[in-house]
């Protein structure tokens, strides 16, 4: 059978991994709010139906509902459970983790103690869906037109006064890297991480020396007056341990640490990003 994936929300990390699997010869179909040239609409329930019919893999990235519940379990999960697809992942977040006050978490963790309630219930729902289901926790996502290197320019970044915040990151290529080795590995929980878990402010510090700006001046929480949702970030501190992706599924992030992810997006800065 020809290798067929079907992605609910067609987004910004979602897009490169079609991209990718039809430079392989795959045929993705993907879903979003409305029907256009490259996705068919989430409530196009006959279309979606029969895409579920024949698709071999199948990939939701979409968040869950603000007042809880995962749109997608809620309307297709029944189809999704009973359908021939022999790979099902869904992208979830280290959010789920909550406050670790810096300290090192694994898959093995306790999850929904922290300001992501609805994600953990999503990731639960996933879960228990189906015995072959990978779930993949991502912490913030980088990459082309989404890095400090934008915010930096922009005006838009902020050193805040907590040097003890340590937080993770992902190269949205090193996400598709990890999906792609998921193929032929186990079902279960994976961190995909990078190696070098830092503080937020050195990360827009290497973004400022790699523009030749000034970094943004040091201020509190406070004087930052950061929307809630930006300020909730500061509240939770960890380090993510990627160490059973490579395991089971020999994946090593491309870009190691936020040095190596900024270089290379600056090398390419200004480009048009598709």
């Amino acid at each position: 059978m020809a290798s067929k994936m079907l992605i609910f929300g067609i987004g910004y990390t979602a897009s490169r991994l079609a991209a990718r699997l039809r430079d392989e010869g795959w045929t993705v179909v993907g879903t979003c709010r409305t029907a256009s040239s490259a996705a068919i609409a989430f409530d196009d329930e006959a279309a979606v139906l029969d895409a579920l019919s024949d698709a071999t893999h199948i990939l939701s990235s979409v968040p869950p509902l603000r007042e809880g519940g995962d749109p997608v379990l809620r309307r297709y999960g029944a189809a999704i459970e009973a359908a021939p697809a022999r790979w099902i992942g869904y992208l979830s977040s280290t959010g789920v983790y909550g406050d670790s006050r810096g300290a090192w978490v694994d898959e093995s963790a306790a999850i929904g103690s922290g300001r992501r309630g609805a994600r953990a219930v999503a990731d639960l729902d996933w879960q228990g869906l189906r015995d072959d289901v990978r779930i993949f926790r991502l912490p913030g996502i980088y990459g082309p037109g989404r890095s400090a290197l934008e915010r930096v320019r922009d005006g838009t970044a902020h050193r805040i006064d907590l040097p003890a915040q340590i937080f993770s990151r992902i190269h949205v290529e090193d996400i598709v890297s990890g999906l792609l080795a998921s193929f032929a590995a186990p079902a279960g929980v994976y961190n995909l991480a990078d190696d070098f878990p830092c503080s937020q402010n050195a990360v827009i510090e290497f973004a400022s020396q790699l523009m030749s700006i000034a970094p943004p001046p040091m201020q509190s929480l406070e004087q930052a007056q950061l929307s809630p949702m930006a300020a909730a970030f500061y509240a939770e501190n960890r380090r993510i341990s990627n160490r059973k992706a490579k395991r089971l599924l020999a994946w090593n992030p491309q870009y190691q640490d936020y040095k190596q992810g900024l270089m290379a997006l600056f090398h390419n800065f200004g480009k048009k990003v598709d």
